[in-house]
């Protein structure tokens, strides 16, 4: 009996908050975002924009690489213990 109480409040005390939660689930959509972004820079020809092809593959890989690493920080604030 007490060891089913013991893993029941260990489950609990290691669940994350909810305002934490969110702010993981809106800290994935922004990454989504920039590499959505990012795939259109680079696969978008039609669209007319006063950027060489090179510099729309630079500026994607910025974005792609920053959101990278947005989502390792993300994840390690995320996973870290309280």
């Amino acid at each position: 009996m007490a060891s089913s109480y013991r893993r029941r409040t260990q489950r609990y005390d290691s669940q994350k908050s909810l305002n934490r939660r969110f702010l993981f689930v809106l800290h994935l959509c922004i990454i989504l975002t920039f590499i959505g972004f990012a795939l259109f820079l680079i696969f978008a020809r039609h669209i007319e924009l006063n950027i060489s092809y090179n510099g729309r593959l630079g500026m994607a890989a910025i974005m792609i690489i920053y959101a990278i690493t947005r989502f390792i920080r993300s994840w390690q604030k995320f996973k870290e213990v309280d």
